[in-house]
């Protein structure tokens, strides 16, 4: 359809990139593909297999989320999360947990319409992430979203919750994990309450008082005391994890509470 100087119409070029894409993305999952077969029989370096699938995560992730393809852009997005703590030698189970996110994108790479309502499984069929001796632990199939800026602080916590056996997602964007949160539906979010761009306490409230993301278990955590104002505007329901030699009690009571253990 045109308009009427005879170019053709917006919807139709947007259409027309939006092939385009899923093509070339379809191309660069087959390129994975051949990659991850020369990594596992010793024709590629793991370290090169490493960085090459991190490089398509972070392209494909940003590409489909401007054509709305969030599914495709949530499992790049968990593609290079699983590999963003990958040891220099990688466990065996590597090689299957790549050939299952190569699928997972090569399927969606070959549909035209978003898989949005499907998201939320999708994301739990994943494997868990590498850099983490899960031998001894008990594994739960909870989702955790922890926002938190990058640093020390946040890979302490996300050690916390997976040597309680949960799967973690991390998320350095409020604004980010607000969409995040919307589509995949986690089982559980925790939140610094000092963020740049939208504030933490703004994000918990704002999950709280929306229908979509309202039963999701939400909690804060902070150094601010108890006292401070901020904390105040928080729901009732938001408990508050406190940075510091309690964090692990605060925790537990917080899963607890939220019946998560």
């Amino acid at each position: 359809m045109n308009d009427t100087t005879g170019r053709p119409a917006y919807h139709d070029l947007s259409d027309d990139l939006r092939r385009e894409f899923l093509d070339e993305a379809a191309e660069t999952v087959r390129e994975l593909d051949v990659l991850l077969d020369n990594g596992r029989h010793g024709r590629a370096s793991e370290q090169e297999v490493v960085a090459a699938f991190r490089r398509s995560a972070l392209r494909l992730r940003g590409q489909a989320g401007n054509f709305a393809l969030r599914a495709l852009s949530t499992v790049a997005r968990r593609l290079d999360d699983y590999l963003a703590q990958a040891p220099k030698v990688l466990p065996p189970r590597a090689w299957d947990d790549l050939q299952i996110y190569v699928d997972r994108l090569e399927e969606l790479a070959e549909k035209t319409e978003d898989l949005d309502q499907a998201t939320a499984s999708l994301v739990r069929s994943l494997p868990r992430k590498l850099g983490f001796d899960l031998a001894d632990i008990t594994v739960r199939e909870v989702e955790v979203m922890l926002v938190m800026p990058p640093g020390a602080q946040t890979h302490y916590v996300e050690r916390e919750l997976q040597q309680c056996g949960y799967r973690t997602l991390v998320v350095s964007d409020t604004i980010d994990a607000f969409a995040l949160a919307v589509h995949s539906k986690p089982d559980l979010i925790i939140v610094s309450a000092l963020m740049a761009h939208l504030d933490g306490i703004d994000l918990a409230i704002a999950l709280v008082s929306m229908p979509s993301t309202r039963n999701i278990p939400i909690a804060v955590i902070t150094s601010l005391d108890n006292t401070d104002d901020r904390l105040a505007l928080l729901p009732r329901k938001v408990p508050v994890l406190h940075k510091g030699p309690s964090f692990g009690d605060d925790l537990f009571k917080a899963l607890d509470d939220l019946f998560l253990i």
